[in-house]
């Protein structure tokens, strides 16, 4: 998850960019938050981006990009997007009384969670899905890219925890952690429970979990890095999606993030309950549900999302509470050079005329 900084006011000139469009029918209009697209481009050190707003109540959709190769049915890679469905999963089972989330990382993985000060008897699924657990980030780790889940959590416990239990830190060893879980909970893969559950209720056509598959499905354009030494960018479409696992290999579509949000928020994936658990942000101080996270805009308005880095890619999902507002964009780059672009451009979308004094005019 970004630091989030102050937020700065600039002006954009749409046309010296090439921004291209694509409306859809219910949307002819420009929107703020697409004027956007073009600094991501020329700020932010993206080839190219795009976004996909829907917000019914106007029934209105808007699809904008600017920059080639990216198109509004790609398929791409989402990251740590793939969190909040982890939690979606773990929740259900938690509302079928299969698991409880006070229940020890070491009461369902028995012994796999000990040394160097780690200790799975005295960590909680909660902590897991909270980022409060104080286990090592194992992509941290230099030099090291496991291709399994216990790879990743030996590499992980190789190490010291990096914060006391109970504290903020974020941690893709804690949805590592929650994969295995739930395939030992369920007999199933994380995988397969998250296509059961949500992919196929949702009719998400365009969302995957790859395993080994080091491809994207059809249709989908290039993704790339930028090599910090001297800034070319190094096309990495194909990686192995296994180093990320249940913490980020999903592959979906901006349609799809759109829709499986909507439906999360607003309540066709987990009863009221467990759903005010999984936005519950006291024990992070504000920071972080289960898998997706708050951000306040000035205006006062909260979405809720989760943002995926991964090899290539970088995009970022928010909603209003009540999911009937949602925005997806995304680049196809891994780096956003500009921090400051993702918080405006939130802002322009979610904030009315005349509350948001970072608005484009």
């Amino acid at each position: 998850m970004p630091t989030l900084r102050a937020l700065r006011a600039t002006l954009v000139v749409l046309t010296l960019f090439g921004l291209g469009t694509a409306s859809l029918p219910s949307e002819p209009h420009l929107t703020p938050a697409a004027a956007y697209l073009p600094r991501l481009v020329a700020e932010g050190g993206a080839p190219a981006a795009a976004l996909l707003s829907r917000d019914a109540s106007v029934r209105r959709a808007t699809y904008r990009s600017t920059g080639p190769g990216i198109r509004l049915a790609d398929r791409f890679r989402a990251g740590s997007i793939t969190k909040t469905f982890v939690a979606t999963v773990v929740l259900q089972l938690a509302r079928e009384h299969r698991l409880q989330l006070s229940d020890t990382v070491d009461s369902r993985l028995p012994g796999l969670v000990r040394g160097h000060r780690n200790d799975g008897r005295r960590i909680t699924l909660r902590a897991l899905l909270t980022h409060t657990s104080g286990l090592y980030d194992y992509t941290a780790a230099p030099g090291t890219h496991p291709v399994s889940a216990i790879a990743a959590i030996r590499t992980a416990v190789a190490h010291r925890p990096t914060n006391t239990t109970g504290s903020y830190s974020y941690s893709n060893t804690n949805y590592v952690l929650l994969g295995l879980v739930v395939q030992r909970v369920t007999g199933h893969s994380y995988a397969a429970e998250i296509r059961r559950r949500i992919i196929k209720p949702l009719r998400l056509t365009g969302t995957s979990l790859p395993g080994a598959r080091t491809g994207l499905p059809a249709p989908h354009g290039r993704g790339y890095s930028r090599d910090p030494a001297d800034g070319t960018l190094r096309d990495v479409t194909v990686l192995d999606p296994r180093t990320a696992g249940a913490a980020g290999e999903l592959i979906s579509t901006l349609a799809d993030l759109n829709r499986f949000y909507a439906a999360l928020l607003g309540g066709r994936l987990l009863p009221p309950a467990q759903l005010s658990t999984l936005l519950n942000t006291v024990r992070t101080h504000g920071t972080y549900g289960m898998g997706i996270y708050p951000q306040k805009l000035s205006c006062g308005t909260t979405v809720w999302g989760h943002n995926g880095h991964i090899a290539g890619s970088y995009v970022r999902t928010a909603a209003t509470r009540d999911g009937r507002h949602t925005l997806t964009f995304r680049i196809n780059t891994d780096t956003l050079t500009e921090a400051t672009l993702e918080p405006a451009l939130l802002e322009a979308e979610f904030c009315p005329a005349g509350q948001n004094r970072h608005r484009f005019s």
